[in-house]
């Protein structure tokens, strides 16, 4: 299958993808963090390509519910706005079959849907809180694979700093792993081939 990973930098989805034999390639306008098929671009540059299935990961400073109050009336710079096109940009590839946008809690709930389904780390094998929400189109919500202890916010309370941003940005290994076993296992693959 062929997968691209939009505004992925830290190569955990793509490598998971890879892991079971996909071609998966990570684009982000940064570079990858590992070394792997990486597209250091705008994905607009690459999202025409004939691929199977996308996931992706548009920026949320400008879509969470935290950031959102920041946009009262007296403050409307276009910044939200852009960040809503870009969303649905993502979302409205008709030619990809199979498509996840993944952010947190955002007012893409309200400007767009509700999401299909809103997922937390600790369901995964992570025990730390950060409420996910996914907007499916072709694929099926993720079963939780291990759920675990713990409820921490670890990545709500990180500390301030220039790379906080990036930090809070990772995608959980093993919500990358579930993603890859769950929508690009063997059975779900052939199942949806042939029904194509």
């Amino acid at each position: 299958m062929r997968v691209l990973v939009a505004c992925e930098y830290s190569g955990r989805v793509r490598d998971a993808f890879r892991a079971l034999g996909h071609d998966a390639m990570s684009c982000d306008l940064l570079d990858t963090e590992v070394p792997g098929p990486h597209y250091r671009g705008d994905v607009r540059d690459v999202i025409d390509y004939p691929w199977d299935l996308m996931i992706g990961h548009p920026p949320c400073t400008h879509l969470s519910v935290s950031g959102a109050r920041h946009f009262d009336a007296k403050r409307r710079d276009g910044r939200q706005q852009a960040a809503v096109s870009f969303f649905m940009m993502l979302a409205r590839q008709h030619h990809i079959p199979r498509i996840a946008i993944e952010n947190p809690v955002c007012i893409m709930s309200s400007v767009w849907r509700k999401p299909d389904q809103t997922i937390q780390p600790w369901q995964f094998g992570h025990g730390e809180t950060k409420a996910t929400c996914l907007w499916l189109k072709g694929l099926p919500t993720l079963t939780p694979t291990n759920i675990v202890d713990g409820r921490a916010a670890r990545v709500h309370r990180m500390p301030p700093g220039p790379d906080r941003w990036k930090e809070r940005s990772r995608t959980f290994d093993g919500v990358a792993q579930a993603m890859a076993m769950q929508w690009g296992g063997a059975d779900l693959v052939q199942m949806m081939e042939a029904a194509e």
